[in-house]
């Protein structure tokens, strides 16, 4: 089955072939997510309304929302403008009142004549002690009464779609979606208790109570799997593929590793040397590495990437360690090289910068293997790049990877290992959304010799004392970040909120003191001004967040983030991580504009009381959600309609394992269970990982 089962076609016809719905109407549901009938399936509702059938509106407390039959007595319509319209009923105890603004009297007429019996559903409320439904959501006559459910589902809206139009494009999508084969593990399903595929979308387009609509119900519960199950295979057959690509077995000595650790101040962490154990045993093996390293800011990462290089080297290969920007490769560069040294190894930087003569040498002593291990950005994508012989490439700072080009970077050097390298803690259920197709090695311990950060808050108000503060740190001879908010507006807004606190300080702490780095400056000056503040010719560093990746700068022991309220967990925990690296011990200062609302409050809190990255990450991902904290958009993290991945982790690890099982016993998704995952992939519109089997 290489196309799209037909079973399915329905589902993926244009939506204004549903009843009700015209052009306009499908333009206005994309706003919602829905393009397709298969997507109003996915279009759960998010809570529901009780319109139980009473004998009479005393058996609810207002306001509360009743159901009642009732007889219709005289409308009163508004003396004066601007007035409500009123109708008498009775329902079979007490009198109250139907109220409409803005409403006319002859459409009133017909809804509700006078001496006939409606039913009436709505929010009753007590206006000056009289019982009144203002503009109530349904008035039906006998013959269409049937149709109201006891238990009404309430969809998310958009502008120019009701919840009426919802319902009944839901019902119509509802009609078409085919019975499928299924593809949850039979034993699964029934220790879950889970209902089948399309029993399970009718029971959650149908809930019976409010119970129906938690995450914990049957039916959600098992459509969440489903997406899980669906991203979970995406991912495993991404791995798969890479593994029948057979790999090359990477075998070191150990000399020049130990050379290096063996010069080392003091031992590696424990967490430093299993790492360096699970990946050397990665890179020895027949199959290719795809390895994420995960270590908070200051875990000591560098150190193991280093390891893997040499052990490439060792076995007369070559490794690459890709950054995503300038200044950064040529940090590691320089803080690599002396190691590269120690090791007696040949080791060099290609950036954008490279040109003419010294690009041509550098790229001919990479073809020819003198180049041992080659530093760069991802200039090293370029078709003229080519190896002598690579095997292994490490990837520095993970989030601005897809899957995509971990695949495009894989082809480079046809069989070489990756690793990759995230500075930002990631919780377990992320790590398994984002990188399930990876296997990982986690730095959990900080290296000795690292100082604890000690960070504190302080209004705004009390800018000059920072001031003073800094100005005496600052004729002691320590360094210290400023970093400035972005606000919102604009660009030329966040220049000149810069551009002023650089001159302010200037004015304050004296002329040359002072230096500044934005996004708007071309990259030559950017590093010009990092590297004055590298050498210690500007003592204070004005910044937007272009400082908040790996810049190391041992001597800086201040950070002062303005406007701190701004800033998200994770952005905060990175900035704080620029400093505490030398032996001083450091300070970081989270400045607020008061007062504070309560999600920013439990944010700069969280900071004051923690260093460590991944219980701040858990506390970011709970109070964020998993698609702002890494950016959806250029994270790789699959858009989820039902499922939750920070609430449902266990559920996802389920898929995880699950997904891989699947794929061991059926590589090619031949067997009827396979046949019925691979329908789960059209339907959830993960077929590119069908195409990508036949690739591999």
């Amino acid at each position: 089955m290489s196309g799209r089962p037909e079973a399915l076609f329905p589902l993926f016809a244009a939506l204004d072939g549903l009843p009700g719905i015209g052009p306009k109407t499908a333009k206005s549901l994309g706003a919602l997510g829905v393009d397709l009938p298969r997507d109003l399936l996915f279009l759960l509702p998010h809570s529901g309304i009780d319109r139980q059938l009473r004998g009479s509106i005393r058996e609810v407390t207002p306001p509360a929302t009743a159901t009642v039959w009732v007889s219709i007595g005289n409308h009163l319509p508004p003396r004066q403008k601007g007035r409500p319209y009123r109708v008498l009923v009775r329902d079979a105890q007490q009198e109250f009142q139907l109220v409409f603004f803005h409403a006319r009297g002859d459409y009133l007429q017909r809804l509700l004549p006078s001496g006939q019996k409606r039913l009436a559903s709505g929010k009753l409320e007590l206006f000056d002690g009289v019982a009144q439904m203002v503009h109530p959501d349904h008035v039906l006559r006998e013959d269409e009464a049937e149709a109201l459910p006891a238990f009404e589902p309430v969809y998310p809206l958009t502008a120019g779609v009701s919840q009426r139009l919802v319902q009944q494009a839901v019902m119509a999508a509802l009609d078409l979606a085919p019975d499928l084969a299924e593809w949850i593990d039979p034993a699964l399903k029934a220790r879950m208790g889970w209902p089948g595929w399309r029993e399970a979308l009718r029971a959650a387009h149908a809930p019976q109570s409010a119970v129906d609509l938690a995450p914990i119900a049957p039916a959600r519960q098992r459509l969440a799997y489903d997406e899980f199950l669906a991203h979970q295979l995406t991912l495993a057959i991404a791995r798969a593929v890479r593994r029948r690509v057979p790999g090359m077995e990477t075998r070191g000595d150990g000399r020049l590793v130990g050379r290096v650790l063996g010069a080392l101040p003091y031992a590696p962490t424990g967490a430093q040397t299993r790492a360096i154990g699970e990946i050397t045993a990665d890179m020895a093996a027949p199959q290719r590495m795809n390895r994420l390293l995960q270590g908070d800011v200051g875990a000591g990462k560098t150190l193991v990437a280093m390891a893997a290089l040499l052990t490439t080297v060792e076995a007369g290969g070559q490794g690459v360690l890709m950054a995503p920007t300038e200044i950064l490769a040529r940090q590691h560069f320089e803080g690599l090289a002396p190691m590269a040294a120690q090791a007696g190894v040949r080791i060099e930087i290609l950036t954008g910068r490279d040109k003419g003569r010294e690009r041509a040498r550098k790229l001919a002593d990479l073809a020819g293997g003198l180049i041992d291990i080659l530093i760069g950005t991802h200039a090293v994508f370029q078709r003229d790049v080519v190896f002598g012989d690579l095997r292994l490439a490490v990837i520095d700072e993970q989030h601005r990877f897809g899957v995509a080009q971990r695949m495009a970077l894989g082809e480079k050097g046809a069989r070489a290992d990756v690793l990759v390298m995230t500075a930002a803690p990631i919780p377990r259920s992320l790590a398994l959304a984002q990188y399930g197709d990876m296997d990982l090695s986690l730095l959990d311990e900080k290296p000795p010799g690292r100082q604890p950060v000690v960070t504190s808050l302080a209004a705004a108000d009390r800018l000059d004392e920072v001031v003073a503060h800094l100005a005496r740190a600052v004729a002691e001879g320590r360094q210290a970040y400023w970093v400035c908010p972005l606000v919102e507006e604009s660009e030329a807004v966040n220049l000149t909120a810069a551009q002023s606190r650089f001159e302010a300080l200037r004015a304050a702490l004296g002329e040359g003191v002072v230096g500044l780095v934005h996004g708007q400056l071309p990259p030559a000056e950017k590093d010009a001004a990092m590297a004055r503040f590298v050498a210690g010719e500007t003592r204070v560093l004005v910044a937007t967040t272009v400082i908040e990746v790996g810049v190391n700068v041992p001597n800086a022991t201040i950070m002062v983030i303005e406007r701190a309220e701004s800033f998200g967990l994770a952005q905060l925990h990175q900035l704080r991580g620029r400093v505490g690296r030398g032996a001083g011990a450091s300070t970081c200062l989270l400045l607020y504009d008061p007062p504070l609302g309560e999600a920013a409050a439990r944010r700069l809190k969280l900071m004051r009381d923690t260093e460590d990255g991944f219980r701040i990450a858990e506390e970011d991902l709970a109070m964020r959600g998993a698609g702002d904290m890494i950016g959806t958009a250029q994270s790789g993290l699959p858009r989820f309609r039902i499922a939750d991945p920070e609430r449902q982790a266990a559920l996802m690890a389920t898929a995880q394992s699950d997904a891989r099982k699947l794929l061991a016993d059926d590589p090619t998704l031949e067997t009827p269970r396979g046949q019925a995952a691979r329908g789960l992939l059209w339907l959830t519109g993960q077929d590119q990982a069908i195409r990508l089997m036949r690739v591999g």
